[in-house]
């Protein structure tokens, strides 16, 4: 809709979409957007109502609380132990190097200055260094929350509304999990919404000095998640085809910003340089670019599988209003440019990893990024049907709202401890065998971060007896390459413990087979040595021939509520000789 006339009223706004290369002001009127003399965009519903204190004060206030809340929660009250993935991170971190086996080398510096910094502190008041290596998810998840509310009101210039998408992220799970547990996706959500939030002013607002900020933004993002390559990615889409920032892509700062980026390359390259390029060779598993055991052949269900899964972390009722934004902001017709720049800042992700489903299974967090301007989109969908002259529609949304908010928030309180909805549900888990022995796992969310401090203080009681009889601490071994980590974060004084998986052909290669000296490789370093084997299999026939003598397993359970939680094998092996290459069981290990 065109008018010929402005408006009889106009509020002046700071600019919230304004076309580069232009100077005159955009001025936000009701429905629409009075671009110049004789311009009025109109659209159906202005999301904006200007600036308000009280609610900028209050969202402060949200952050600050749940900042300490959280603090407080993995100093005092957190019943989980540290998941395998971060005590994997937490071993790179005792070995800083300028890339690793699958992953860049942030995640192993953020960490080592967790522990440095806390560390301390954590061990007098927790006990273990838990709370060190996770308070920079804390840090980071603040940051995330922050950067939503910055986005929207930079997009829509609402106060209200960006309150409003902090609450909800706070009742999705999925936020709550990363804000708390110290994985890549911590840093990687909290750079890439500070990426959108930085490259819309360098992109949108026309300000210089963002474009380098943002390179640099996208270079340690990079570092965390080789994943924040789709923000370039995006951000080159918004620029192709939306033509009035179309030139922004032949200037200067646009390729100051790809330049700032790209350094985050220097690191990882050079560290795959020396080490067979192994990085390339596991990305190109993961994405099915390689066939592997993980990935068969063609998948023709697997976008709808994809689509089940991000269905299922949005609570269904967010997944449809994704969609539904995606369809109502769609970046052609008169689009908002702040909707249109949020759409691309979007949907690229889900899009990648939509078609990358036809190949590989994928993980259900891979396009979480995508959730960051989504949300936003999806708030002011939200508001816009609100304000929708029908009153069956606001009726449906706001019940659907409401109700998926009462289910998020009480799911993300009980994830905080998952004692208690177990307790409820214990009487009905099926009984243990020896073919099943811990079936609540199924039912338990977090069992994964569950019983390897209790396993650890069990190996610190075995490790004593050997010391004692031996007069030297034996060597911790893991099967697989997820229980190294959890094994020496548990163990008193921290010792280094090993994989054997890929010896033994249950296990993928990993960042164990560069340390050295290492038992696969380096075995006169461990000749004569007594090796505790732990964790979830049974090593004897295939290590046998490397041992003098091999003791019964000892079983460790730990229990919740009567239930076994965590079961282990803890096997004693005297006298090693060495692994002989020839009696390796199990078919070549895959990256």
């Amino acid at each position: 809709m065109l008018q010929s006339e402005a408006p009889s009223s106009l509020v002046t706004l700071p600019d919230i979409s304004r076309p580069a290369l232009t100077s005159h002001p955009i001025l936000l009127y009701k429905g629409g957007l009075f671009l110049g003399p004789g311009v009025f965009v109109a659209f159906e519903s202005s999301v904006s109502e200007g600036r308000s204190v009280w609610h900028r004060k209050l969202a402060v206030a949200v952050i600050l609380v749940v900042t300490l809340f959280r603090i407080l929660y993995l100093f005092f009250l957190c019943p989980y132990d540290l998941a395998p993935d971060e005590a994997h991170y937490w071993d790179w971190s005792r070995h800083l190097d300028w890339s690793y086996y699958s992953k860049g080398p942030l995640i192993a510096w953020i960490i080592r200055a967790g522990c440095e910094v806390f560390g301390g502190t954590a061990l007098s008041i927790h006990g273990t260094m838990m709370p060190a290596v996770r308070l920079p998810a804390v840090l980071f998840g603040s940051g995330l929350l922050t950067a939503l509310y910055v986005l929207t009101y930079q997009s829509f210039r609402n106060d209200r509304l960006g309150l409003a998408v902090v609450l909800v992220a706070l009742t999705l799970p999925p936020i709550s999990v990363s804000s708390i547990i110290m994985t890549i996706d911590s840093p990687y959500l909290c750079l890439w919404a500070w990426a959108v939030v930085v490259g819309r002013w360098a992109i949108v607002d026309g300000k210089q000095w963002a474009w380098p900020v943002v390179g640099f933004i996208v270079a340690l993002g990079i570092l965390a998640k080789y994943t924040m390559g789709l923000w370039l990615f995006s951000a080159g889409l918004f620029l192709l085809f939306t033509p009035e920032y179309r030139r922004l892509l032949f200037r200067p700062g646009f390729w100051v910003m790809v330049a700032m980026a790209g350094l985050s390359a220097l690191p990882v390259l050079y560290w795959n340089s020396e080490h067979d390029w192994v990085t390339f060779r596991h990305v190109a598993v993961q994405a099915g670019i390689v066939e592997s055991k993980k990935n068969t052949g063609f998948r023709p269900f697997g976008p709808l599988q994809f689509a089940a899964g991000q269905a299922g972390v949005l609570l269904g009722f967010w997944f449809i209003c994704l969609i539904a934004a995606v369809i109502r902001y769609r970046p052609w017709g008169q689009t908002p440019t702040s909707a249109r720049f949020l759409w691309w800042m979007c949907v690229p992700t889900f899009a990648v990893f939509g078609a990358s489903s036809f190949k590989a299974t994928g993980q259900i967090n891979w396009p979480a990024a995508g959730y960051v301007s989504g949300a936003v989109l999806v708030g002011a969908l939200i508001l816009e049907i609100l304000r929708s002259p029908n009153p069956f529609t606001r009726r449906l949304v706001r019940w659907g709202m409401g109700f998926t908010i009462a289910i998020g928030a009480l799911a993300t309180l009980l994830a905080h401890d998952t004692r208690i909805p177990m307790l409820i549900v214990g009487p009905y888990v099926a009984q243990e065998t020896l073919a099943k022995p811990t079936p609540i796992r199924t039912l338990d969310p977090a069992s994964r971060l569950k019983g390897w401090k209790y396993m650890g203080a069990e190996l610190n009681s075995i490790r004593a007896e050997i010391q004692k009889a031996e007069g030297q601490d034996p060597v911790l071994v893991g099967f697989r390459w997820d229980e190294p980590g959890l094994l020496g974060f548990y163990a008193e004084g921290h010792p280094q413990a090993y994989t054997i998986g890929l010896f033994l052909g249950i296990d993928r290669h990993s960042q164990y087979e560069f340390w050295h000296p290492n038992p696969i490789d380096d075995a006169q370093a461990f000749r004569g040595r007594t090796f505790l084997f732990a964790g979830l299999g049974d090593p004897r026939i295939g290590v046998a021939h490397a041992f003098a003598s091999i003791d019964e397993p000892r079983i460790v359970v730990y229990r919740e509520n009567g239930h076994a939680v965590g079961r282990w094998s803890v096997y004693t092996c005297r006298g090693f000789k060495g692994f002989d290459p020839k009696k390796r069981p199990g078919g070549p290990a895959e990256h």
